[in-house]
């Protein structure tokens, strides 16, 4: 066979300086997204079902009454099933309602439960400038990994080259949480923190 090239490398390998890196940024969420949902039970598949759409008939027209958009509702799952332990029926019916004013949300979600909402999960919050924001954590981790090849290639006395090849990947964001519906003197208080975005590129330099 041929002789291998020197360094028991193969002669077409190319050589490089691979590094990942990390961009983050920090920004307050100014919009949630919460799950509303009506469970109702009843002795029949056709009084459950029936009951369940009144309920969640009541509670969007009080969302929609409450100034939240009709695009801004979607329904997430519409469900029966029979329940084993006992005779009858259960129906489930949810809907994804983002609320564009973090200021009223706690009001909104008081308002859900004396509409009929006895299942909430949520808020989960986000940015509405989400993108922009994702945008930036990648330019700051590719500076990131910029400054780790100038580094490597300094110590190892060697030039940096061209980008041969970058591979993205991205993070970051709250996950949303289980929230007791309940009615209260108060608003529930809802509180955004800080929604950190992560980015991570993995770049390849050439090495000159």
């Amino acid at each position: 066979g041929r002789p291998e090239a020197a360094g028991g490398a193969d002669e077409g390998t190319q050589a490089g300086i691979t590094v990942t890196g990390l961009g983050t940024v920090k920004s307050t969420p100014d919009e949630a997204e919460i799950s509303l949902g009506v469970e109702t039970e009843a002795a029949t598949a056709k009084d459950a079902l029936a009951e369940n759409s009144a309920r969640m008939a009541r509670l969007l027209a009080a969302l929609r009454g409450a100034g939240v958009k009709k695009e801004d509702i979607r329904t997430q799952e519409v469900s029966l099933y029979p329940r084993y332990e006992e005779d009858g029926f259960t129906a489930r019916n949810s809907v994804l309602v983002k609320i564009r004013d973090l200021d009223r949300a706690g009001a909104i979600l008081e308002l859900a439960a004396r509409s009929g909402a006895n299942q909430t999960f949520g808020p989960s919050m986000s940015s509405s400038n989400r993108e922009a924001l994702e945008s930036k954590a990648l330019t700051a981790a590719v500076r990131n990994a910029r400054t780790k090849a100038e580094a490597l290639a300094e110590a190892a006395g060697v030039g940096l080259g061209r980008v041969t090849a970058i591979v993205e990947g991205s993070s970051g964001g709250p996950e949303p949480y289980a929230l007791e519906a309940r009615t209260a003197d108060k608003p529930v208080p809802i509180e955004p923190g800080a929604e950190k975005i992560q980015a991570t590129v993995t770049i390849t330099f050439a090495i000159e």
